[in-house]
């Protein structure tokens, strides 16, 4: 009995391990993801009392007196356990169900977000088009309001899941899947690939940020402003002429500047942002300066190269103007 308990234990702790507020099926923060838990909850009852049902009429075959029951009883038995009531209960359950499988309307007006996967983070473009606001690994939405997300895989083959907000969505390149989301509650979250896409694809985290409208409208405003640094900081006047002669502009943006790379992340904010390395090391001097020089030593297979030729301190110096960014 001792073992058994044991074994119940360890099963219940990697259960519990899966229970989390910032990235859980069960903790829903979007409209989306509380329905599809209201179904889940619903059918897991649902097994649950067919599941007694049956083991109750098990155990009274059993212990039932032979030739109690008829061919014609038995018959009439099978006919309505096995066919008439599953019946009206999968129609039932379909007729509930049908509404949450149509697609939520997005106006004209509705903001609109393009997330591209890549190896190994995340594009992020608000109101894409001709003017496009670009940030990378963290996606931020308007409580209460509707928004549609355009997915793309920028490479490979990803898929876009968000457990507390929305069901997965593959992001394949060439093709642009929508899909409609209404965040419900404030609060920080995680999303994840849930597509196997490359040596580091367990290693290519996202924020999704919930705000409330007025200060989702500030922030978007702010973010859409060019680079901003101090100028008259002698470490930060040093990590911008670092950034420009080793020749970080080639893949990257700065917007407002003459850095407009393309190839990797946009970095005009960098320094708003949480994380480095898609979800990976904390924002913070050392970990961003330990990126520059030898990426693939962190993240195994991105496509940003390594720099061994840029020492110690000048890559101290490009992560500080980095993170003066804001």
């Amino acid at each position: 009995m001792q073992g058994i308990a044991r074994r119940l234990i360890v099963l219940a702790a990697v259960a519990a391990g899966g229970c989390n507020q910032h990235q859980s099926t069960l903790a829903t923060f979007g409209e989306d993801a509380a329905q599809v838990r209201a179904m889940t909850v619903v059918l897991l009852i649902g097994a649950a009392v067919i599941a007694v049902v049956m083991s109750a009429l098990i155990v009274a075959a059993v212990r039932a007196p032979e030739g109690r029951m008829g061919h014609r009883g038995g018959m009439r038995l099978v006919l309505w356990a096995g066919a008439v009531v599953p019946t009206v209960i999968l129609a039932a359950v379909l007729v509930w169900a049908l509404p949450a499988m149509r697609p939520a309307a997005v106006g004209p007006a509705d903001l609109r977000i393009r997330v591209e996967g890549q190896q190994f983070w995340w594009r992020v473009m608000y109101r894409p088009g001709a003017d496009p606001v670009e940030s990378a690994n963290a996606i931020r939405l308007p409580v209460g309001r509707r928004v549609m997300l355009e997915l793309d895989g920028g490479d490979v083959v990803h898929s876009f899941w968000v457990p507390g907000l929305a069901g997965k969505m593959d992001m394949i390149p060439g093709r642009t899947n929508l899909l409609p989301v209404r965040a419900e509650r404030p609060g920080r979250y995680r999303g994840v690939c849930a597509e196997f896409c490359g040596l580091s694809h367990a290693l290519m985290a996202f924020e999704v940020v919930a705000m409330e409208p007025a200060a989702f409208d500030r922030w978007l405003a702010a973010e859409a402003r060019p680079v901003a640094a101090d100028p008259n900081d002698a470490a930060v006047r040093r990590g911008a002429r670092l950034f420009a002669a080793n020749g970080c502009g080639g893949c990257h943006a700065l917007r407002g500047t003459g850095e407009r790379g393309r190839i990797g992340p946009d970095l005009t904010h960098i320094g708003n942002r949480a994380t480095v390395g898609a979800g990976i090391l904390p924002m913070t001097t050392a970990d961003l300066s330990r990126f520059i020089r030898a990426p693939q030593s962190i993240k195994p297979g991105v496509r940003m190269p390594a720099y061994p030729q840029i020492g110690d301190a000048d890559a101290v110096a490009i992560a500080r103007y980095l993170q003066a960014l804001k």
